[in-house]
């Protein structure tokens, strides 16, 4: 018999199916990427920075993809959304949403500049050229690609923190909202 996991409902108390699966996906992606980000930086020509940087880019065009996905959903599953707890939870999450837009974004933009030709798991998205390189393009990714990453791994951190502190403060239902 196989193995299937509980379904929590959709509703005020729940974020919708499709926006769970999609945040823990993410999750594991931005853990992935940010892992191999921190290896390179860390250990750099080790074998897990061989093994994990080639992989970077893929997953990072791959969470690009989700979370434009998971912006639209957001918005047209509005009202099937749980109420924010906070202000400022509100702005956390739209911090998170934008870095996670824009360092991928970046990143893309660094790659079109270097004029190298891209196909994130195997299929291609950006062409190589010849010529000198868009040093504006260039220039911005790498002044700002890495950067957001670590500040976007400090609010990921700070977004598990503050779910370990509604659930110390006896908050649990908060966690229930993602879990599964």
């Amino acid at each position: 018999m196989p193995m299937t996991l509980p379904l929590i409902p959709d509703g005020p108390r729940h974020y919708p199916r499709a926006a769970r699966w999609l945040h823990w996906l993410m999750a594991i992606g931005l853990i992935w990427i940010l892992t191999s980000a921190s290896v390179h930086a860390l250990l750099p020509k080790s074998g897990l920075d061989e093994f994990m940087w080639p992989t970077h880019k893929h997953v990072g065009t791959v969470l690009l993809v989700l979370v434009v996905i998971r912006l639209g959903l957001a918005v047209a599953q509005r009202a099937a959304r749980p109420r924010s707890t906070s202000r400022l939870a509100s702005l956390g999450h739209v911090a998170l949403y934008a870095l996670m837009l824009a360092i991928p974004t970046l990143g893309l933009l660094r790659q079109i500049g270097s004029g190298r030709a891209f196909s994130p798991l195997g299929l291609p998205l950006i062409p190589g050229f010849d010529g000198p390189k868009i040093d504006g393009l260039v220039n911005l990714g790498n002044d700002l690609h890495g950067e957001l990453g670590w500040v976007l791994l400090a609010l990921a951190l700070g977004h598990v923190l503050m779910v370990i502190v509604h659930v110390v403060k006896g908050e649990a239902h908060i966690w229930h909202r993602m879990r599964g």
